[in-house]
């Protein structure tokens, strides 16, 4: 018997989902957990975490060709329909989806030592920019902001030589988990991300892409967390800047306890590991 975990990532995704799983993974890392992805260079991104049982698998449809019976499912996916999710649950002895069992504000326990906001201002576009969708937003008159660009993972090499004339500086991907701890005003169309921002004491301002459905807005009105658009880069600052200088009351962000799941988890291995010897043909 085995625990899975399954993120639905991307280079026109992103990888919140692969985010989450891994604080997830990681709190579960005595249950020996393998870690499934949609693309497999997110599986090889999720070693700087830790995780070293990763493979990616294409769709969420692909976990039966690795799974068997009665193995346990944690998945971080809008992929799987009621149906899908119906069979899932008779095939698995424990199924969570993160969303529902396990809320989408889970963030590393780092993120809650709070920074020290040494700076001022970043924009993290997100994870995915398949489309250069940063790059068609710079108008003709395109000025240089004083704000950070924090690079994506998905972004292509050679975009940033194109971008550094538009923003104070380039915060290089290898950066991130100090950039968003330490920015002050974090401007970020990732979801996850801004959860952290406000995991660190900061204050996040979501940027809603044209690109992206998404269906996490109601959570951000939860937490009172400020939400912006913008079709070019100077209208997206300008929005951004109206808001940073009267920044609302935001809830606090709490750490999410899964002790509950883990307990369930690990009662499930031990009882089949003492029904095992039972099950095994001796020849």
């Amino acid at each position: 018997m085995n625990i899975y975990f399954y993120a639905r990532t991307g280079h026109n995704i992103g990888l919140d989902a692969l985010r989450r799983s891994v604080v997830i993974f990681n709190k579960l890392k005595q249950c020996n957990p393998i870690l499934c992805t949609s693309d497999y260079r997110a599986a090889t991104f999720a070693r700087d975490f830790g995780v070293h049982k990763g493979v990616g698998i294409d769709i969420i449809g692909n976990l039966p060709n690795l799974m068997e019976r009665r193995d346990m499912l944690i998945f971080d996916s809008d992929e799987p329909s009621e149906t899908m999710k119906s069979f899932m649950n008779d095939y698995c002895d424990a199924l969570y989806e993160v969303g529902v069992d396990i809320p989408k504000t889970i963030v590393d326990d780092k993120f809650f030592e709070k920074g020290d906001q040494s700076i001022q201002k970043t924009f993290f576009f997100g994870d995915d920019d398949y489309q250069d969708l940063l790059l068609k937003k710079l108008t003709l008159d395109e000025i240089k902001h004083d704000i950070s660009l924090l690079l994506g993972h998905y972004f292509f090499m050679g975009n940033e030589d194109k971008l550094i004339s538009y923003f104070k500086n380039i915060i290089e991907e290898e950066d991130y988990c100090n950039t968003i701890l330490n920015t002050k005003f974090l401007l970020s169309s990732s979801i996850n991300a801004t959860f952290e921002s406000l995991a660190s004491g900061n204050y996040p301002v979501f940027y809603q892409r044209e690109d992206k459905d998404t269906k996490d807005l109601e959570l951000l009105k939860e937490y009172n967390i400020p939400t912006i658009e913008g079709n070019t880069l100077s209208e997206i600052m300008n929005n951004f800047d109206r808001i940073i200088q009267n920044y609302p009351k935001t809830k606090e962000l709490l750490k999410v306890d899964i002790s509950d799941i883990e307990k369930n988890i690990t009662n499930i291995l031990e009882k089949f590991k003492a029904v095992l010897p039972s099950l095994e043909i001796n020849y």
